[in-house]
């Protein structure tokens, strides 16, 4: 099963993806994250979501880069992937980056990390409704952000966005 969750900054979608996957997923889960801890703000953020996840049962991975070449040591019940802006900015900005392959390369470690376990979960983020302009390489970014959670909610079992910590339906299958 896939769910992908979406929302704006602080909306809650990642308490949101946590509660889902541990619906889901009976016991063995794998939190994702793909955060890089670069500064102060960073870090609080990281930390916060420890917190969160704590007494649930994760088992946490850093993996910032290059999901498709990720070695699991077994099965799981749930992933949940945290999240698909920070892998995208790091896969299209990162000196080892995938650079021009970012879509591809996500979408290969995706597809990979489905095979991995019964339940995905993936945390994104809705980024396209300020209407600001921006420099060519954050519209570049934003459009293959918006390319891949179309691709992603149309092979997605569920998706739902998070508004003011409520979580409304995008797309609904077998999670109700």
């Amino acid at each position: 099963m896939l769910i992908l969750v979406t929302g704006g900054s602080a909306s809650g979608k990642s308490a949101h993806a946590e509660r889902l996957l541990c619906e889901h997923a009976a016991s063995s889960r794998l939190y994702l994250a793909t955060m890089q801890p670069f500064g102060a703000a960073a870090q609080k953020r990281i930390a916060r979501h420890r917190a969160l996840r704590q007494g649930k049962g994760f088992q946490t991975v850093e993996r910032p880069l290059n999901l498709a070449g990720l070695e699991l040591p077994r099965r799981y019940d749930g992933i949940l992937l945290e999240d698909l802006g920070n892998l995208l900015a790091n896969e299209l900005f990162a000196p080892e980056g995938a650079k021009d392959a970012a879509f591809g390369s996500i979408l290969a470690g995706i597809e990979r990390l489905q095979d991995c376990c019964e339940t995905l979960v993936i945390v994104t983020n809705e980024i396209f409704s300020d209407g600001l302009p921006y420099p060519a390489e954050t519209v570049r970014y934003i459009e293959l952000l918006g390319r891949l959670n179309a691709a992603l909610c149309a092979r997605a079992d569920a998706a739902y966005e998070s508004v003011c910590g409520i979580l409304l339906p995008i797309k609904e299958g077998e999670t109700q």
